[in-house]
């Protein structure tokens, strides 16, 4: 048996956004722009999947911009709220210490340019707490940008209660919702978000294309210059297949939503349960408030690259919060951030699931995690020195 476990990287595409993606290669192949009947069934096609996209987020289909992914909506949302701001005068960013790092690069080359970043903690919980946000805004906060669930550990954050306060204090406010769109029932105008980005291939869509929702009247600069898409916010021909896979896959998720959630929910507490039986193991983040689909662990005295490659081995593909398979000595920052020390944050593992997974590949994940673990810890002189007294245990 080999269980794909790695959903919050990317998932599989689905049927249906296949089916609706194929026209778009063969028959339905015209420009969008085009002025003849090609082009402007390719348009109609255009808009109607964004009007799809529009009523799964509550939104208006005028607030919708399709982009390549969720880090091209990011970085838009993020500079066109601080190049407005600063305009007025406005300078200052309020986020989080454990975003995706297309927000916090972003924030890091805004900082270059002059804009201060407020970086607000997590908690050992990875969950921001509304009255953090409240005491750091200030007079010139030109934009609150904080996901709306992690990416790593899965934590749900008070979006809703954010989104009201920035409303009440009049600061634009933007949430990366990649891991959360297609998992969570998300309206943007119930929890008073001015700007959301989100990815296809985050819920059965395909790679290469996502879109960024921005209330109507609310300013939004070009990222991207050239021609006049996307309402002259998005230059650059629409991926029309990406774009008719994305509405296809988001439409069927939120359909689905309720029966999935928990069908996930059972797979994922059943591995939490079972996980949480091997010695020093810490369930990261907090476990209510998490999408449905998540399981982070980190199990003290060992390194996450040699447990998914064995993993791997033994039919489990998964995920680290180590950052040592992208050649990089150091831990998760998302890890770090829950206050977990260097040395366990660096034993990290990552389920996620969907609706594809069955709990006879739970079974299989908790047959194989325990007997790769334990391996790891015989072979390991930290494990040695813990166990000996030498060390002290911190799980």
């Amino acid at each position: 048996m080999y269980v794909y476990a790695d959903n919050a990287a990317t998932t599989a595409m689905s049927k249906t956004a296949i089916r609706a993606m194929e026209p778009y290669y063969d028959t339905l192949y015209g420009n969008p722009s085009s002025l003849h009947s090609v082009g402007q069934r390719a348009a109609e096609a255009l808009e109607a999947a964004r009007a799809k996209v529009a009523s799964c987020l509550g939104a208006k289909p005028e607030e919708i911009y399709f982009t390549s992914g969720g880090s091209e909506a990011d970085n838009q949302a993020i500079r066109s709220a601080a190049l407005v701001g600063a305009r007025k005068g406005k300078r200052h960013i309020i986020s989080t210490a454990f975003e995706h790092h297309a927000v916090l690069h972003t924030l890091k080359k805004l900082e270059r340019e002059g804009f201060e970043v407020t970086l607000l903690g997590v908690g050992s919980q990875g969950l921001v707490k509304v009255e953090d946000v409240a005491a750091a805004i200030r007079e010139d906060t030109a934009l609150v940008t904080i996901m709306y669930a992690n990416n790593e550990v899965g934590t749900i954050q008070p979006i809703a209660e954010i989104g009201a306060l920035c409303r009440e204090k009049g600061i634009p406010f933007h949430t990366d919702a990649v891991q959360a769109v297609g998992h969570l029932a998300i309206d943007v105008e119930r929890d008073q978000i001015d700007m959301l980005s989100l990815s296809a291939h985050k819920f059965h869509g395909p790679k290469g294309v996502g879109a960024l929702y921005c209330r109507k009247g609310l300013p939004l600069l070009p990222f991207i210059e050239g021609g006049a898409q996307e309402r002259n916010r998005r230059a650059g021909t629409e991926n029309l297949a990406g774009i008719a896979g994305l509405a296809a896959a988001l439409e069927e998720a939120n359909v689905n939503l309720e029966r999935n959630a928990a069908h996930i929910t059972a797979l994922r507490d059943k591995l939490i349960d079972g996980l949480s039986q091997i010695p020093h193991a810490r369930l990261n983040g907090d476990r209510e408030h998490r999408l449905p689909g998540n399981v982070s662990f980190c199990f003290e005295g060992i390194e996450g690259e040699s447990l998914l490659l064995l993993l791997d081995a033994k039919g489990v593909a998964a995920s680290s919060g180590s950052a040592c398979t992208s050649g990089s000595l150091d831990p998760s920052h998302v890890l770090l951030a829950l206050g977990l020390p260097h040395e366990v944050a660096h034993g990290s593992l990552r389920l996620s699931l969907s609706e594809y997974n069955t709990m006879e590949e739970m079974d299989h994940i908790l047959k194989v995690v325990p007997e790769v673990v334990s391996y790891l810890r015989d072979i390991s002189p930290v494990w040695e020195d813990l166990e000996k007294g030498v060390k002290t245990h911190v799980i």
